[in-house]
């Protein structure tokens, strides 16, 4: 199936595309809401502005794929692979991270407000200036990451492992730190 295909029969109705191969697709600001993709390959694809509200992306893989500026409200990405992903400017608010492989990704400016991202990696991510209020960071390796910026209000880290995080004006406040667990 090619990313054409899909769209079409998205337009006829049917959201179930469980398991596509969908490698170096170009789904560019596609309206792709309510879609069930769980262990679908996008590798490299680009979604830049696409609308994933509310989709099921569980344990797929979305190594080095573009989804800048997208809209994944209340996205389900657990246990999903999203090495070296560009999520700059994405809205996840809401969205189930937790299990998934986000190391290297760029996550600057994105807002995660409410977002679980328990027993995530995200080693060496970039989350600069990214809204991380409300999340649920518990267990999260965040070992490397770059956080200078980021806006934690009410976020849970406990258990979270910082170690050489970068977290310079990080807001903290009522933030639940994490217990020293440093490496």
């Amino acid at each position: 199936m090619d990313a054409q295909e899909l769209l079409k029969r998205y337009a006829a109705g049917e959201r179930d595309f469980s398991n596509v191969n969908l490698v170096h697709a170009c789904l560019t600001n596609a309206n792709l809401v309510g879609t069930h993709l769980d262990g679908a390959h996008l590798i490299e694809a680009n979604l830049r502005g696409a609308d994933l509200t509310a989709a099921h992306l569980s344990q797929a893989k979305l190594n080095q794929v573009t989804l800048a500026d997208a809209n994944m409200i209340e996205v389900c990405l657990m246990s999903a692979e999203l090495i070296d992903v560009d999520l700059s400017g994405a809205n996840l608010t809401n969205a189930n991270l937790s299990g998934a492989d986000l190391s290297g990704v760029k996550l600057g400016g994105a807002n995660l407000n409410g977002a679980d991202l328990s027993h995530t990696d995200l080693r060496g991510a970039d989350l600069r200036g990214a809204d991380l209020s409300g999340a649920n960071l518990k267990e999260a390796k965040l070992d490397g990451a770059d956080l200078d910026g980021a806006y934690l209000e009410n976020a849970d880290l406990s258990g979270a492992d910082i170690e050489a995080a970068n977290m310079r004006r990080t807001g903290w406040v009522e933030a639940n730190e994490p217990e020293c667990t440093l490496g």
